[in-house]
């Protein structure tokens, strides 16, 4: 028996995991699917609260990932780099700073002639961006090192979760739909090419195209293109005339990938939640055990992830479910 099991295995899970063990706890991790094959290893995984909602705490999680990622690229962790990002818009934004800009030291808006022709306004800042094939393993090898435990076995419930430890963190990302029956949960399908890189080393972000979303983010050898937010889409098979959709856009805003060669597709679920992510104390559920719920966390996984578990961590060491539990961890 361990002190605490974590249900799931993508970046939330894992990074849950290692903020436990630090707590000096023993874990568990009990997980359906192999850290490669969840949605964490399809993400492109670069900083940005792609498709939340202002909140404090989620500002709270961005931040404290930003700075936790950061420090990792320091350390030379592998797959972890900062690397310039710019955020391009067809209309003039009427903020003066995005909700998540304090987390980001070099955040500055863009001159009218750095603009692309077409767009009126656009950011630029440095972010950390993240290569989940090489990032994935090494949470887990760091995870396996600290003493951890991985158990391969779907879970029907929670309930069957007690069987491992008396305490619960769930990371089960889409699969809470399943075990907690929760409605309000529904996958936004992203669908992604990938591409040799021609030598990009800037990503580019277009949240308000009307032909759809895009971006473009290199990485080591290949650069992620994207994409798309299908909403309600359980469909995980690439789709030919998407990903030439994809392609003809990325095409249109950087001509240097009009001749690179295609090495892959890719589909993700992302685990949205109508309501905001849901990081909490569950008292109610299972009378007895220390229930702590992290999940929810859309296309952010990566950039709230070491922010939350941090949180869900804190929770569960004090179990008050008090709002106060949540905040000790970033402080």
């Amino acid at each position: 028996m361990r002190d605490v099991v974590v249900v799931g295995a993508g970046v939330i899970g894992l990074t849950c995991a290692l903020r436990l063990q630090e707590k000096g706890l023993r874990v568990v991790v009990v997980t359906a699917d192999e850290p490669m094959t969840t949605t964490s290893a399809v993400a492109a995984a670069v900083w940005y609260p792609t498709g939340i909602d202002k909140d404090s705490r989620v500002a709270a999680w961005c931040a404290h990932t930003f700075a936790e990622l950061a420090a990792q690229a320091e350390r030379g962790v592998p797959a972890v780099t900062m690397r310039l990002t710019r955020m391009l818009s067809f209309r003039q934004q009427t903020e003066s700073l995005p909700w998540w800009g304090s987390a980001v030291p070099d955040l500055r808006r863009l001159e009218p002639a750095e603009l692309p022709s077409g767009y009126a306004d656009g950011w630029e800042f440095t972010a950390p961006t993240v290569e989940m094939p090489l990032y994935l393993p090494w949470l887990l090898d760091r995870f396996r090192n600290g003493g951890g435990e991985l158990v391969h076995q779907r879970l029907d419930s929670l309930q069957q979760a007690r069987a491992w430890a008396p305490a619960i963190v769930n990371a089960s990302g889409i699969g809470a739909r399943r075990l907690c029956g929760d409605t309000t949960l529904e996958p936004v399908r992203g669908q992604l090419v990938l591409v040799r890189n021609p030598g990009l080393h800037t990503s580019l972000r277009v949240e308000d195209d009307p032909a759809g979303y895009t971006y473009i983010h290199p990485r080591s050898a290949d650069v992620v293109l994207g994409g798309t937010f299908d909403k309600g889409s359980w469909d995980t098979a690439p789709n030919p005339s998407t990903a030439r959709a994809i392609l003809g856009r990325c095409r249109a805003l950087v001509p240097e990938l009009r001749d690179v060669e295609v090495t892959g597709h890719r589909v993700g679920l992302r685990p949205t939640r109508h309501g905001g992510i849901r990081l909490e104390a569950d008292h109610r559920t299972m009378p007895g055990t220390r229930l702590v719920h992290n999940y929810g966390h859309g296309g952010a996984g990566v950039t709230l992830s070491w922010g939350s578990a941090t949180a869900a961590a804190a929770a569960v060491v004090s179990w008050d479910g008090s709002s106060a539990s949540f905040e000790k961890g970033l402080a």
